[in-house]
């Protein structure tokens, strides 16, 4: 199914959507599409009174994220190879090492009882991109998970502002010291996946209303991840939608 143009409807609408979404992804993931030691799980964000806009890949307090890839687990419940399955997208950036080393430096203390989070997948949505503040909020949260060793899944369905005129995720690159990249024209859309290894890698995929979405990468690990079917999980969430609001987002005959 096409991506709508969501501009076209209340943000309410969105955010309904955005649930569906949230719950399709985590329902295709837990079904067999990770390793048996990870599980993704809806959150509650506090900041946006509990609201699930967030999902997590979350693995055993027990073990380290590269025992669980290296567990033996069929290949295709295993995840992919970065080194031998690159994934398919129109743009890879790599930070280089020596940007890396004045940035943040951070502790980061859990409960002893939660099992550990390993990767995020966030759908943006029209208020992180309302004022100044949320998109610097959501920028910086991004790139604190990054050096917090928690690889990202980012979906931007909404066009670029003034706020962010090459998109979110050219904010949230150039905080890693890189030099800007810029959108295909008429491709103002993005789906970005960011490794939090030693070595900062994006994955950006520029899209637009009317195209497809692809597969992406999802790191649970520097060198290995899992492709999030977003086409299959979109279909399945924009049904939900109420027909009354399905009007009004699909082409018009």
């Amino acid at each position: 199914m096409p991506i709508h143009d969501w501009t076209r409807v209340k943000p309410g609408i969105f955010h309904h959507f955005h649930l569906e979404w949230i719950s399709s992804i985590a329902n295709a993931l837990n079904a067999g599409l990770l390793p048996s030691n990870l599980y993704a799980l809806a959150e509650q964000v506090a900041a946006q009174g509990g609201i699930p806009d967030i999902l997590t890949l979350a693995a055993s307090p027990y073990q380290d994220a590269d025992e669980i890839a290296s567990q033996g687990a069929p290949p295709d419940r295993g995840g992919l190879a970065l080194a031998t399955a690159a994934p398919r997208v129109l743009i890879a950036l790599e930070a280089e090492a020596e940007e890396l080393a004045p940035r943040r430096r951070r502790i980061i203390v859990r409960h002893s009882s939660d099992d550990r989070i390993v990767a995020v997948l966030e759908i943006v949505s029209p208020g992180n991109k309302a004022s100044d503040y949320a998109i610097t909020h959501f920028v910086e949260k991004a790139v604190d998970l990054l050096y917090a060793g928690i690889h990202l899944l980012i979906v931007d369905l909404f066009p670029p502002t003034d706020r962010d005129p090459e998109g979110i995720q050219q904010l949230i690159w150039s905080q890693l010291g890189e030099k800007d990249f810029h959108l295909p024209e008429g491709q103002n859309l993005t789906l970005a996946a960011y490794t939090a290894g030693e070595r900062k890698l994006a994955f950006i995929e520029p899209t637009a209303v009317g195209r497809n979405l692809i597969e992406m990468p999802l790191f649970f690990t520097p060198e290995r991840y899992v492709n999030v079917p977003l086409e299959e999980t979109y279909l399945r969430a924009f049904a939900a939608v109420p027909q009354r609001w399905r009007r009004e987002l699909e082409p018009q005959a």
